[in-house]
């Protein structure tokens, strides 16, 4: 087949009339029930996932600690991710799944297939040169990145930190390809009912990055290293070769990433054709609505950036924010990605199909179902953090004063937590309807907000609990809060024109479950609160096992909690997860 040459539609057999079947009389699975169904075991993979991700933190706080090698690998790998975000996340899985739903739908199943290879082909091209250029470009990335617009001569970016991030974002560059191309495999599984294996791969990277990059950094710095606890001084060679070794880690598990879902696309019919044509009209109009997409999420990307730069000024910083991003994260991959990720497909058939009814009844009950999950997950995090922290982090060159300003961290972006999960679901929700402009203008318009609060609020809580110890006061702190205000600005903006686009989105609903659900979860977190005070009370000695009670304990107690609040306040969805728990677990034992 030619590079130019579409395949023609197969000519379709008259329907034979036959007596419809027994499955053809059962009423149709709701489509808020497919979400949920689908949202659940995309929900146990990503929870896997993220628990191996949580591994994973856990081994750079122990080898890497909170200072010089890991603010380098930050930085080092803060382009990558920029990019991967760009092309891997939101951005190119909106766009693709709509339209080559609306292609399997409305044409034939080989032109669905054409399409998918087009889509390979020209990413495959375009990243591959811009890896290239970044490349060559990392030394220029890392000083812009890292230059003090503050102009404080106190707080800079050393020479020698620079110069490690450099080499580490040169090694990481190549990451976008692999991990677009996986994204764009996500996107066809998910159109074809398989989301076990997509949702699975990022576990495929994180085994991968954790095992591989373990490996290499053993090997390259010719055993194990010095663990470097003082945040300025610059590290050992060894220690330095560690790091790098897991860079290279991290992008052989991009490389996982993609490959664990080759299988499952041939089982599902996709077969690779060669073809490049950017022309084409399927191509067309994926670019059409990646390229408002790419620009939205670029403007979250430049939030990204200016904390990266406003922290790289405080020593420790930019690790303490990223250590309680990435557990912040963990409830928003499970909940908000996770349900995200299902209703897309659902919410662009509806939309493709014109019943807006349905539509917005499976958009509602997504964002009631995320509310539910992630409010007392933001609750737990800030009465529980320390303890999780503790838990999760402290060991090695990760000491209590890491800790506890990491702790500080997570409880202002945990300010935020609904709003950002509650966002990857009306996000895509636009997309389903052909329309990425208007989340590209609130996400840019955002920005207007983000910048001055950033600045402002580490300035302001920099000059909060200063001491020695601390210098900079509170003011990674101020960063992160800053983050957590314009995620309800923004979640408010796509509410808001989300409305007026489709009439009503069941408003009135949506902010009754919310009212119930903070109100359980407030008795929630008296609960755990005075647990764990009353258990840190008995035990001075903090060791593995202490630690496990003080975290573990208090949480179970307020799952304990939670749940019978939620049955006093009639709460319905939880009451809908645990009939469909019960029903599961009959099932199980007949």
């Amino acid at each position: 087949m030619s590079n130019n040459e579409k395949p023609q539609p197969e000519a379709e057999e008259p329907e034979a009339l036959t007596a419809p079947s027994p499955e053809d009389m059962i009423e149709p699975e709701k489509p808020s029930a497919s979400v949920a169904r689908s949202a659940g075991i995309v929900s146990i993979a990503v929870m896997a996932s993220r628990l191996l991700g949580l591994v994973r933190e856990t081994l750079f706080a122990k080898y890497f600690g909170a200072g010089f090698l890991y603010d380098a690998f930050i930085v080092g790998f803060r382009i990558p991710n920029l990019l991967r975000d760009l092309f891997a996340e939101g951005a190119l899985s909106a766009a693709f799944v709509k339209v080559f739903t609306d292609y399997q739908l409305k044409n034939s199943e080989k032109e669905a297939w054409w399409l998918a290879s087009l889509i390979f082909n020209g990413l495959a091209v375009v990243l591959s040169v811009i890896c290239i250029a970044g490349i060559f470009l990392s030394p220029l990335f890392v000083k812009l990145i890292t230059y003090n617009y503050l102009g404080d001569q106190n707080h800079y970016y050393p020479p020698e930190k620079a110069a490690l991030a450099t080499v580490l974002m040169q090694i990481m560059f190549p990451f976008i390809l692999l991990v677009a191309l996986a994204a764009l495999a996500m996107g066809v599984l998910n159109t074809k009912g398989r989301f076990g294996i997509p949702a699975s791969a990022s576990t495929a990277f994180n085994v991968v990055s954790i095992v591989v990059g373990l490996g290499v950094a053993y090997w390259l710095a010719g055993g194990p290293w010095e663990q470097a606890v003082d945040k300025i001084a610059v590290p050992s060679d060894a220690s330095q070769w560690a790091v790098i070794g897991m860079s290279i880690g991290t992008l052989l598990g991009g490389a996982a990433q993609l490959l664990i879902q080759v299988p499952s696309l041939f089982k599902v019919g996709f077969r690779f054709s060669f073809g490049l044509s950017f022309s084409d009209p399927g191509v067309r109009r994926v670019m059409r609505l990646m390229g408002p997409a790419i620009v939205g999420t670029g403007a979250i990307q430049i939030k990204v950036l200016v904390d990266t730069v406003v922290a790289s000024g405080i020593d420790g910083g930019a690790s303490w924010l990223n250590y309680a991003f990435r557990l912040m994260q963990f409830p928003i991959g499970v909940f908000g990605v996770a349900i995200g990720t299902a209703a897309i497909p659902t919410l662009s058939r509806l939309a493709s199909e014109e019943d807006w009814c349905k539509f917005r009844d499976t958009l509602s009950d997504a964002a009631k179902l995320v509310l539910l999950l992630a409010v007392p997950s933001a609750f737990g995090l800030i009465v529980l953090g320390e303890p999780i922290i503790a838990l999760i982090y402290e060991r090695g060159a990760f000491d209590a004063f890491d800790t506890n300003m990491t702790a500080w961290a997570l409880t202002a972006y945990s300010v935020g937590l609904a709003a950002y999960a509650s966002i990857k679901v009306f996000s895509p929700a636009f997309y389903a309807l052909d329309d990425a402009k208007t989340p590209m203008y609130i996400s840019v318009a955002s920005i207007l907000v983000h910048v001055p609060t950033s600045f402002g609020m580490m300035q302001l809580l920099s000059k909060v609990g200063v001491s020695p110890e601390r210098p900079s006061g509170y003011g990674h702190a101020g960063v992160a809060l800053a983050t957590s205000i314009v995620a309800l600005v923004t979640l408010i903006a796509l509410a808001f024109f989300m409305r007026r686009k489709i009439k009503r989105i069941n408003g009135t609903s949506i902010l009754v479950a919310l009212g119930k659900i903070i109100a359980a979860s407030v008795v929630m977190s008296a609960a755990g609160y005075g647990t764990y005070y009353l258990l840190a009370r008995q035990f001075a000695d903090k060791t593995l096992l202490i630690r496990l009670i003080e975290a573990f304990v208090p949480i179970a107690v307020s799952g304990v909690v939670f749940l019978a609040a939620a049955k006093l306040l009639r709460i319905g969805e939880v009451q809908k997860i645990v009939a469909g728990v019960s029903r599961k677990l009959g099932a199980g034992a007949r």
